[in-house]
């Protein structure tokens, strides 16, 4: 996103937030992004960015429409989840969905096949579902989800379904499951987590409920450290910092120096992952830019 300011300069529309994180959100729009819930509300022939959550096949549509200079910023493991979708639809299988109603994520996954995909958020839900064939029905994720949720529901379907078809691999977010494995290894040592993360962000909000289930004594979403309350700390030795996927490191770090000027100031870095991913950016950012 900064890449398509830089070359283009303000302004650039986004439809929806780029990512779920309000400062990230913040500074962009200090720069001169403009945000947009749909491409509708862009001026014809702007440049305008998708965002990580990836969108349905009818948004890129209407976007030629309007001539848009379109980039899309879709996170890749999204556009696997994307590709396999259309792939089992071809195969003509009803695919389950697992996933949160209304999330960008899912409504853009959903549009890529949606006279085959049923939306399903808890076990409970597997039993209303009604397929075409139940031995042709495969299942896919958000991938922002908890691993321990998605597993409860893959159970519930294969109970059902016995021919159930798997993802070809994991399509959970790694740096999302990553974040869940760390905060399991530390909540049983902590009175207190503090996840950093915008409510808006599913991801950064299951880390709370993955630390409260792990044995934390208390668990908090914070945006920055002007949301902790002292009272939290009252009785707390032991406070445990992790923070959602995409969550800037300036407003980690604003929470760790909170912290040390509360007298937490014994630092102790638990890594349950190495994470040395990286992805291009936007293939249209990897282009010459065109004179606008």
């Amino acid at each position: 996103m900064h890449e398509a300011l830089e070359r283009y300069g303000p302004p650039v529309y986004v439809r929806r937030q780029i990512v779920h994180n309000k400062h990230v959100v913040a500074a962009l729009q200090d720069r001169g992004a403009v945000f947009v819930d749909e491409v509708g509300q862009v001026p014809e022939g702007a440049v305008t960015v998708f965002s990580a959550h990836g969108v349905a096949p009818a948004v890129r549509i209407e976007a030629v429409g309007r001539s848009l200079q379109t980039i899309d910023a879709t996170c890749p493991l999204v556009t696997k989840v994307h590709n396999e979708a259309r792939r089992l639809a071809r195969d003509g299988c009803d695919i389950v969905l697992i996933g949160q109603p209304g999330h960008d994520e899912v409504i853009g996954t959903t549009g890529q096949a949606p006279q085959h995909i049923h939306l399903v958020t808890t076990p409970d839900d597997v039993a209303r579902l009604r397929v075409r064939d139940p031995a042709r029905v495969a299942w896919l994720s958000q991938t922002t989800l908890s691993v321990d949720e998605t597993a409860a529901v893959v159970e519930k379907l294969r109970q059902r379904f016995a021919a159930l078809l798997d993802p070809p691999s994991d399509d959970i977010c790694y740096a999302a499951q990553n974040r869940q494995v760390a905060v399991k290894r530390i909540a049983g040592d902590c009175e207190l987590v503090l996840v950093v993360g915008s409510a808006s962000s599913h991801n950064s909000g299951r880390l709370v409920q993955v630390a409260i289930a792990a044995g934390a004594g208390a668990a908090y979403l914070v945006d920055a450290a002007a949301d902790i309350e002292p009272r939290w700390l009252r009785g707390v030795s032991t406070v445990g910092v992790t923070s959602g996927a995409s969550a800037p490191e300036s407003a980690v770090r604003g929470v760790l120096a909170w912290l040390a000027e509360h007298d937490f100031s014994d630092l102790r870095e638990v890594r349950s992952a190495q994470e040395h991913q990286r992805f291009a950016p936007p293939r249209e950012l990897r282009r010459p830019a065109a004179a606008r």
